[in-house]
């Protein structure tokens, strides 16, 4: 659940001066954003959303009170959009969130889920991409 976005096969391994490969890639991420586009066998913004709905939904069903999950950048920030905006998240805000953040290497995102009667405030954004345990 928690792999990168998921790529076009026809462009693995492909040089990114490929043209064609080129081609299908700058497809395939308009269609990251665009509800309903597919490219070939690339995961989209209605895949790439539901996984993260899902992923979330999987750490809700552990019994652990911290869980840590290691994962990549642009699938984090879809979970971190689906934490902020829920089913409300539609696929400019979700290149909005993509644009505006950032996700560094080893860096610590924090999630936090609480218990709560309102449906709405359930899941947190506590830290995002933070890089404090390199400190000198």
């Amino acid at each position: 659940l928690f792999a990168e976005r998921i790529k076009p096969t026809s462009i693995d391994g492909k040089a990114y001066d490929d043209v064609e490969a080129n081609k299908v890639w700058r497809e395939w991420e308009k269609s990251l954003f665009l509800p309903g586009k597919k490219v070939a066998d690339g995961e989209n913004f209605d895949e790439i959303t539901q996984r993260a709905s899902q992923a979330l939904d999987y750490l809700l069903e552990r019994n652990e009170g911290s869980i840590l999950v290691v994962s990549h950048g642009f699938f984090l920030r879809t979970i971190v959009a689906k934490v902020l905006l829920k089913d409300r998240l539609d696929g400019e805000d979700l290149r909005e969130i993509i644009k505006g953040t950032s996700m560094e290497n080893t860096a610590i995102s924090v999630l936090k889920y609480r218990n709560a009667f309102e449906e709405d405030f359930r899941w947190r954004l506590w830290t995002h991409n933070d890089h404090a345990h390199f400190a000198e």
